[in-house]
């Protein structure tokens, strides 16, 4: 199978979706590839702050996520032995703390709405084996396997929009700083308890971090800190003893937690680390979102730095360029802005246990 488009994205997330689109908009043809059979299947982060709401506004498609299902987050709140020491409260301005929006209905909305569009081609279930360089070191093609057959794609521009693990950013030689922030992540879900206010809620435990984040249909998701590379260990101690802090920080929590987690089966590892990339591009190839700026959990940035490199590129690219794309542009205006976000989420990792000092 042999196909051509002016554009290539590989990794079907919330960035590759929306560039996709915004890129069909302008008349280009675009190939969008992901590398699984149904979108939104692997984990991704689903909390939208204000940037990334003003971008679906802008592009006309806050309202219809909304129609599908979302939740604004009415407080944040810092808990201790079962009790809030600390709240914070949405400015009414603003209307939430944050937005949890499932990532099905998301793509679903921007996928819909590309689809609208002659020029766009969705393809699942199809795995990136290299990229081929013309005679003079542009990449000009991608090869993957697409449901076992093998699948040429010819494109004058290739986006690497395919997360914190990039088959593209290896392909293509581009490089990349990992920094370890001394933690891992366990994630869990469980059906929210009786008159449970859409919240974040915050505890110390062991002086680790848990935080629990309200989820629209009824859910909470559980986001425990551990100690970098403690999970084969962990696993080998009793269970009980270890969930038992969960209830106790969370009281309301207790006959979720004890039907829905009775095993470390039951939690999801993340392996918690950022990176950045100094070169966000090459001859033929781009990166955006997870790709060349990987963030960790803290403060939910990842999601809304990808839909916002999607933007800016977007707005930078046009048909006279695209054999030389702005990313170099696109760099310079994003690099600032991801790092500053990097520097938000150390503060804020360095700085959580003052949030439970109570002044008397």
């Amino acid at each position: 199978m042999n196909k051509e488009v002016d554009i290539c994205i590989v990794g079907a997330g919330p960035g590759g979706a929306l560039l996709s689109l915004l890129l069909v908009k302008k008349g280009f043809s675009v190939q969008l590839v992901e590398r699984t059979n149904s979108l939104a299947k692997a984990f991704r982060g689903e909390h939208l702050n204000e940037t990334g709401e003003a971008i679906l506004k802008k592009h006309g498609l806050f309202e219809r996520v909304e129609k599908l299902g979302l939740l604004r987050m009415e407080t944040l709140e810092y808990c201790h032995n079962g009790q809030t020491v600390k709240m914070i409260q949405a400015d009414p301005a603003v209307g939430h703390l944050g937005i949890h929006v499932p990532q099905a209905h998301l793509l679903q909305v921007i996928i819909e709405e590309a689809e609208q569009y002659p020029n766009f081609h969705l393809l699942l279930n199809t795995t990136v084996k290299s990229l081929v360089q013309d005679e003079n070191g542009h990449y000009t093609q991608v090869t993957a396997f697409h449901d076992g057959e093998e699948l040429t794609i010819d494109a004058a521009l290739i986006v690497g929009a395919d997360g914190r693990h990039s088959t593209i950013r290896k392909k293509a030689g581009l490089d990349t700083q990992i920094y370890s922030h001394g933690y891992d992540l366990l994630w869990a879900r469980i059906p929210t308890p009786a008159n449970w206010a859409p919240a974040i809620k915050m505890a110390l435990v062991d002086d680790m971090q848990i935080s629990l984040f309200t989820q629209a249909k009824g859910y909470v998701q559980i986001g425990w800190n551990i100690e970098k590379g403690s999970y084969p260990q962990l696993r080998k101690q009793p269970f009980d003893p270890f969930i038992d802090k969960l209830v106790q920080a969370f009281p309301p929590l207790t006959e979720s937690v004890s039907t829905h987690i009775q095993s470390w089966q039951d939690f999801v590892l993340l392996d918690v680390f950022s990176s950045t990339s100094e070169n966000w591009g090459t001859d033929g190839v781009i990166l955006i979102g997870d790709a060349v700026h990987t963030m960790t959990p803290t403060g939910a940035f990842g999601l809304n730095a990808a839909m916002e490199d999607a933007d800016v590129f977007a707005s930078l690219l046009d048909p006279n360029t695209i054999l030389q794309p702005n990313f170099k542009e696109c760099a310079t205006m994003r690099k600032h802005q991801t790092a500053k976000l990097r520097e938000v989420q150390v503060e804020k990792e360095q700085s959580f246990a003052q949030n439970f000092i109570v002044m008397d």
